[in-house]
């Protein structure tokens, strides 16, 4: 079973996996930073000496679905 599958088992089963480079406050940060994107987004990772520095997050549009005021929130 590849480490993926097992971290997926691990989930389901309620355990926590054990995490090699996050600490679970990241992974809370990342996953609140994907539901702040809408439809569309690009979430990158920044990696500074071996450690996770920053999220940066850019919101998209999609330009043939627009109707006007929707950009604003």
């Amino acid at each position: 079973m590849n480490n993926t599958l097992k971290a997926n088992a691990r989930m389901d089963s309620g355990d926590s996996p054990s995490l090699k480079f996050l600490e679970m406050r990241q992974v809370t940060m990342i996953d609140e930073a994907l539901s702040s994107l809408g439809d569309y987004g690009e979430l990158r990772l920044v990696v500074e000496k071996g450690k996770l520095r920053f999220l940066v997050t850019q919101k998209s549009f999609d330009a043939l679905k627009w109707e006007p005021g929707h950009m604003i929130e």
